[in-house]
């Protein structure tokens, strides 16, 4: 099992998800970290406004996907957004989009899965930019929403637990690595159902049970997890086996995938039985899976194998360490 342990932690500290991710360093080095009112590095730019917060995002999608999958492109397009949102503690006010494609019967399909996931989720598309006479086929979508009490990447303390919660109602979307519990849900039941299992989140801010959490993003869990101990200036262990997963799914498959419903979360020890509760009060399967430390190291238990994934004290990972 060590050397397994050892392979699976090498694979994915070399693969392009996580490459991914080391890039965003040399966009904080031109941009800046310093003592600003917005923090760089979290899922959402969060803006003080009023009683609350406004929230910024926006994501961008490869040519190769948007031309392969036109539709389920858009769709993700309102869906990770609107994660993005919930993972911050809020709640989606709009879209908008940017679009480039060769031809309009590329763009329609592109729009039809982003009108598709925005009805889904109940976040109108209020505007955005269309070029249907490109060389190519891309996709960026922008959302606004709100927040009265914020999750973030920076608030994950010592001596907390660390929790997943993640549907895994799903199924693989290949051959890209996506868990897809979402886009089957497109009829009126299955959007209700989606938009209260969003709902979880700015009510776990609201009532106070936790403060830091991060979506699963293209790095993965153990990516994410990084991200978040990285932002917070702590370390992780990491217990695999913990892991809510899909029975047949293999370890390094499911630790390298994007669930479209995927979190990570840290509370207090005695916090974690509620937040869990109502995660699994909605069919979502959620688990303690792993502690916050003082360390800035993400070790990882597999068995009775320990390992370092990443030492943050050796080398940053998207340069925004406090």
């Amino acid at each position: 099992m060590a050397h397994e342990l050892t392979t699976l932690l090498r694979t994915l500290r070399m693969g392009r998800s996580l490459a991914a991710k080391q890039d965003i360093a040399e966009v904080s080095a031109i941009l800046g970290t310093g003592a600003k009112a917005i923090r760089l590095g979290d899922d959402c730019a969060a803006i003080p406004d009023g009683d609350g917060y406004l929230l910024l995002a926006s994501e961008g999608f490869q040519d190769s996907f948007v031309r392969s999958m036109p539709w389920f492109a858009g769709y993700c397009g309102a869906m990770v957004n609107v994660s993005d949102i919930a993972a911050m503690g809020g709640r989606p006010v709009a879209v908008v989009d940017a679009l480039w494609s060769d031809t309009s019967e590329a763009a329609a399909s592109i729009l039809t899965g982003l009108h598709d996931g925005a009805n889904t989720y109940g976040v109108p598309v209020v505007g955005g930019h269309t070029n249907m006479r490109s060389t190519h086929n891309s996709l960026s979508v922008a959302i606004l929403g709100r927040a009265r009490h914020l999750l973030t990447s920076f608030d994950a303390q010592p001596g907390e637990v660390l929790i997943a919660a993640i549907d895994l109602r799903g199924r693989w979307h290949d051959p890209h690595p996506f868990w897809d519990a979402s886009s089957g849900l497109c009829g009126t039941e299955g959007a209700a159902r989606l938009r209260g299992d969003i709902e979880l989140l700015p009510t776990i801010a609201e009532d106070g049970l936790s403060r830091a959490a991060k979506d699963i993003s293209m790095a993965g869990l153990l990516g994410t997890a990084l991200m978040l101990a990285e932002c917070s200036g702590i370390g992780m262990t990491i217990m695999l086996d913990d892991i809510p997963r899909p029975e047949d799914a293999p370890m390094e498959r499911w630790l390298s995938a994007f669930p479209s419903y995927g979190y990570l979360l840290t509370a207090r020890p005695e916090d974690a039985h509620a937040i869990m509760a109502r995660f699994r009060g909605r069919g979502i399967t959620a688990s303690v899976i792993g502690r916050c430390e003082s360390t800035q190291r993400l070790d990882v238990i597999w068995a009775d194998e320990k390992e370092t994934f990443w030492d943050l004290a050796r080398s940053s990972l998207m340069g925004f360490a406090p």
